[in-house]
């Protein structure tokens, strides 16, 4: 049982984003269209994994509302001369979970309450990306055999890192990223620190002119 539970907290990787490696500059980069807003939508699915356990997501997204969420910022703060652009984005939202272990379902919730979620992205070979999330920025509940609340990334800001591709759509693929979490709950619940991996992949999209594409260059 402990185990399913370390799995669903997996939305906040342990460190956070690191691009352009240790002691060395990184690279220019450009976000295009500027200006335009973009969607991120799951493609397939999202997996919480902790041992020989899983818990699955097949609906996730995080889509442009009003203000500068899930918007290329304007020229030139499209552009980083000596480092990735940040772009905030809304709470991307998850459904249809679930998991490994019969008896038990989760519910995902997110939130900005701590701080804005962010898109960061950095041009290379190849290019990187990632979702940053706040403080507290993800908790699932868990009912059934056990009933659990899990906080991810309850310490501070962290990130989930991955790999950008440049194409029509644009994707953002992130791959078993580390997760830091805490565990609340009754006797059945695996409660203090705990870690998973987190893994999905993301197709961004223009919004705004859906015929031209988001994308990464120097």
């Amino acid at each position: 049982m402990s185990k399913l539970l370390i799995a669903a907290t997996g939305l906040a990787a342990a460190t956070a984003l690191t691009f352009g490696g240790t002691g060395t500059q990184a690279a220019s980069t450009t976000l295009l269209p500027a200006g335009h807003s973009f969607a991120a939508k799951l493609s397939g699915k999202a997996t919480f994994v902790a041992g020989s356990t899983t818990m699955t997501c097949s609906v996730s997204a995080s889509s442009p509302s009003t203000g500068a969420a899930n918007q290329v910022p304007a020229a030139p703060a499209n552009h980083n001369a000596a480092g990735p652009v940040t772009v905030p984005i809304n709470p991307p939202t998850f459904s249809s979970c679930t998991t490994s272990i019969f008896g038990v379902n989760v519910s995902v919730t997110t939130n900005a309450t701590n701080g804005a979620w962010a898109l960061t992205a950095q041009n290379g070979t190849p290019a990187t990306a990632g979702f940053s999330i706040p403080k507290g920025g993800v908790v699932l509940k868990t009912s059934g055999l056990a009933s659990c609340t899990i906080t991810a990334s309850p310490s501070g800001a962290t990130a989930v890192n991955g790999s950008w591709t440049n194409g029509a759509p644009s994707s953002l693929a992130i791959s078993g990223a580390a997760v830091p979490a805490t565990v609340t709950g009754g006797l059945l619940c695996p409660t203090g620190d705990q870690s998973a991996n987190f893994s999905a992949t993301y197709q961004i999209t223009d919004t705004t002119d859906p015929a031209q594409q988001i994308t990464v260059t120097g």
